[in-house]
């Protein structure tokens, strides 16, 4: 399937901001060599689950080490390591965006308070969350955020793809009460540095065309 950008999607989202060693930002972060080490005070996990989208339901867990220089001398988060439940969502989110999905299952197992996921490749189990949420829900919006905090960036294939993702909803807090990973497909975050993070129930959001220059 061909699911060019812009793309419009719902669903319901964790994500953590979260302060991880040098090794988890650096050796397993997953992006290119030629951006050098990430910036900033924390990196964000997330785990993703749409309802829809351009190319149908599918899941997703992914880490962002921080920002990093980009050719074009500005500075921009960019996503290291990124899974997702579906092939299509495999190829066309590296062909829209330069984002480097890989497919993997996913195993979720939903209450009223929170989730336990479990993601694997090829039967193996890499990592393991479990996921809490609770407290008021009150709207969000990526339009109250400054355009550079919710921009991205990706180097692939000798391109640099950015975008600026919208999205709304509803928030509340989340905790995430235990995490593991391998360290090898996806970062192995250290215990005992987790921060407070955020649930958004049901949002709705845009994936914008990318505008795509020579690295």
């Amino acid at each position: 399937m061909i699911a060019p950008a812009p793309w419009q999607l719902h669903g319901r989202a964790y994500a953590f901001a979260l302060k991880t060693g040098h090794t988890q930002r650096t050796a397993q972060a997953g992006t290119p060599t030629a951006l050098g080490e990430p910036r900033g005070a924390r990196s964000i996990l997330m785990f993703v689950e749409y309802s829809h989208s351009d190319v149908g339901p599918y899941q997703e867990l992914l880490f962002i080490p921080g920002h990093y220089r980009f050719p074009d001398g500005r500075r921009y988060n960019s996503i290291g390591r990124i899974y997702v439940s579906s092939q299509d969502s495999v190829d066309n989110g590296r062909r829209n965006w330069g984002i480097p999905k890989d497919r993997a299952d996913f195993e979720v197992d939903r209450t009223d308070a929170g989730d336990q996921v479990t993601v694997a490749v090829d039967g193996r189990p890499f990592c393991r969350l479990l996921l809490a949420h609770g407290g008021p829900a009150l709207p969000v919006s990526s339009a109250w955020a400054p355009q550079k905090a919710v921009t991205l960036a990706q180097l692939r294939d000798g391109n640099m793809f950015r975008y600026t993702p919208t999205a709304k909803g509803r928030l509340q807090l989340a905790r995430l009460k235990h995490f593991w990973a391998d360290g090898e497909h996806f970062p192995a975050l250290q215990p005992g540095n987790w921060a407070l993070g955020g649930y958004m129930p049901a949002f709705d959001m845009t994936f914008p065309v990318s505008e795509i220059t020579k690295a």
